[in-house]
């Protein structure tokens, strides 16, 4: 449904970086760089902006799909390695539905960071 949206962050560096490690995992890296934000994304194309803040931000939830378990888990690994908080290690959330697989993490500015895989087990 997106093409692409944009965050506020209250140190767009920080983020910036947080987001780059965190999300490296699941294949997303830098697109375009300005004066005014960051975009991140797959083959080049930006579909996260990043952009600077004077006000701390309203907190987010920002799901990104993952193609497999183990980029779950490895999202998981290099948010929390990157300084996020732990809000939910890689597992099953079959209240969703039998093979959604996720783990959660708290970055900069509260935004809840998710990477999903919806497909069953490799």
């Amino acid at each position: 449904m997106f093409d692409h949206i944009g965050i506020r962050a209250s140190d767009r560096e920080a983020s910036e970086a947080f987001f780059l490690r965190a999300l490296a995992p699941l294949g997303i890296g830098l697109a375009m760089k300005g004066p005014h934000g960051a975009g991140l994304g797959r083959n080049g194309k930006p579909s996260l902006w990043i952009y600077e803040s004077a006000d701390r931000p309203v907190p987010l939830h920002l799901a990104f799909a993952a193609q497999c378990r183990s980029q779950v888990d490895a999202f998981h690994r290099a948010a929390t390695e990157a300084g996020g908080k732990d809000n939910g290690p890689p597992g099953l959330r079959t209240h969703y539905h039998p093979h959604y697989y996720a783990a959660f993490v708290i970055g900069p500015d509260g935004h809840n960071v998710e990477a999903v895989c919806h497909l069953p087990e490799d």
